[in-house]
């Protein structure tokens, strides 16, 4: 009875958060069934607005509300920067491949991102490249899930106290019940909804620190020169508020990358650009999409680095090692029910806006481009294979929350390098570069896995003098490379010139 008296206001505001969600997932539940176009893409009939929300939401998990808005306890006012990257990268995506890519895919007829390799490069090798870029999918998108897992349930832990194996459990089976539902139609439009969830709760986030100590003058004053001690318990002074004092910039631009370029490369941000309706909803999303995110951004990026004003030098003590716990003790600290409520159904929104999108991209990836590929089905089977992978994938992705490699940063960031290594090359080929090959395209997905997995396990963390060099940076200029020069030599499988005419509308 405590426990209901002290928390009822957030298990209130979450209980109606998590039922909205459920009742879109089971309202779009006949429609997503119709058909793959349906369950895959929504039959490309969403408005530039919902998109847009869509995009920044899915892009903006709780890998950033909580483990990079973390990350600035232990690394300073600094690591806003990482979120300056991720802006860039943002307008990039909008401007270089969003239409471009709308109109290839709609042309082709192309309903998921492997797919896509397959019927643009339309080589010998398409078939085996459209089930190898699923399998990067599949692997790489198991990490990204489990580190947004992981936040929620720390802060599920921090907040309401409920055990972090349970938490993960909730938050990985409630977001999948929705999925399997509605198909994308579901996914965008919670995602939408959960957009401007995560818009008013960074502003209303960046506030406490400020609130709790009376006043932006205070805390700035608080932040400027602290006795908190590092991970190597040394006095950080001034660290929080000088750049790159705390953590080095090599650092910050890997993060800022690897992160960042996911917008150019990852399945579930470029799958939003098939569904759109028209192009003038395209243009809107345009410019309505780095604005979400940008001011978003700059609520969230340094606000690890505010609560050190609330922290006492014990509580920092254990922050400092532990910082994707630190925006729960902000909350918990602030100690208003409301206003952890809120917010906390905002973080769910973040995580359960991203775990929704690669749940159905792991889904399509593994029945759509790997098993009808070789084994052609119905569409209505492709259709109930497809929520039966979700649902087991689920179950892996719950296993390895529960055992966790490596923290939510991290996690994300290896994901992040995976995808932006082994696709960019081939999207931005595909889109723009008429002599580019399958076997280009193939040999820089395999040589970017490969890079990221070798620096990471071989170089990165074996010589100090690498440590802060993210494997993204080697991966992606060797993958880029191979891209080029692959395709240069292998200039006699350049699809016919009537298909590139079609695909890139010179007719």
């Amino acid at each position: 009875m405590d426990y209901l008296t002290n928390n009822w206001p957030i298990l209130f505001l979450i209980v109606i958060y998590i039922a909205l969600c459920l009742y879109i997932g089971w309202w779009f539940k006949k429609k997503a069934s119709e058909g793959v176009s349906e369950y895959y893409i929504a039959k490309r009939e969403i408005p530039g607005w919902v998109v847009s929300l869509a995009f920044f939401s899915t892009f903006i998990s709780t890998n950033t509300y909580i483990g990079q808005a973390g990350k600035a306890f232990s690394a300073g006012l600094c690591w806003a920067w990482v979120g300056l990257f991720w802006t860039v990268f943002c307008m990039i995506s909008w401007l270089l491949l969003g239409p471009r890519m709308r109109n290839q895919t709609a042309t082709l007829n192309s309903v998921t991102i492997p797919d896509y390799f397959d019927y643009r490069y339309k080589s010998s090798l398409s078939k085996f490249m459209r089930a190898f870029a699923a399998f990067i999918i599949i692997f790489a998108t198991l990490w990204y899930m489990v580190g947004i897992a992981k936040g929620c349930a720390h802060l599920l832990d921090s907040v309401l106290k409920v055990p972090y194996a349970w938490g993960a459990f909730l938050i990985i089976f409630i977001t999948c019940a929705y999925t399997v539902w509605g198909g994308m139609y579901s996914v965008l439009w919670t995602d939408a909804i959960q957009g401007l969830m995560m818009f008013f709760v960074a502003i209303i986030m960046v506030l406490l620190p400020a609130i709790y100590v009376g006043g932006w003058g205070d805390l700035m004053a608080n932040i400027s020169y602290v006795t908190h001690v590092t991970k190597a318990g040394k006095p950080m002074g001034d660290g929080l508020v000088t750049f790159c004092s705390l953590v080095s910039f090599m650092y910050i631009l890997g993060i800022g990358l690897s992160v960042g370029m996911k917008q150019i490369a990852e399945p579930r941000c470029l799958i939003r650009f098939y569904s759109i309706d028209n192009a003038k909803s395209m243009k809107f999303a345009m410019i309505a999409t780095p604005i979400f995110l940008g001011i978003s951004l700059i609520c969230v990026m340094g606000l690890g680095a505010l609560v050190h004003g609330m922290a006492t030098e014990q509580e920092a003590a254990y922050l400092v090692k532990h910082t994707d716990q630190v925006i729960g003790f902000m909350l918990d600290k602030f100690g208003n029910p409301w206003i952890s409520g809120l917010c906390l159904a905002g973080l769910f929104a973040a995580g359960m806006s991203s775990l929704a999108s690669v749940m159905l991209i792991v889904g399509t990836a593994f029945i759509g481009d790997m098993w009808n590929l070789y084994r052609p089905m119905a569409q209505d089977q492709i259709v109930k294979r497809t929520k039966f992978t979700i649902v087991i994938y689920c179950f892996i992705v719950f296993i390895f929350t529960v055992y966790p490699p490596m923290g939510i940063v991290e996690l994300t960031a290896f994901a992040g390098a995976v995808f932006a290594s082994s696709f960019f090359p081939a999207i931005f080929g595909g889109l723009y570069l008429r002599w580019g090959t399958g076997h280009g395209a193939l040999s820089s997905m395999v040589i970017g896995v490969v890079g990221c997995l070798v620096w990471r396990l071989g170089f990165r963390f074996n010589f100090p003098g690498l440590k802060d060099i993210h494997e993204i940076i080697p991966a992606f200029i060797i993958s880029l490379l191979a891209y080029v020069i692959i395709s240069k030599m292998t200039q006699k499988a350049v699809p016919d010139k009537e298909h590139l005419d079609v695909v890139f509308d010179t007719k």
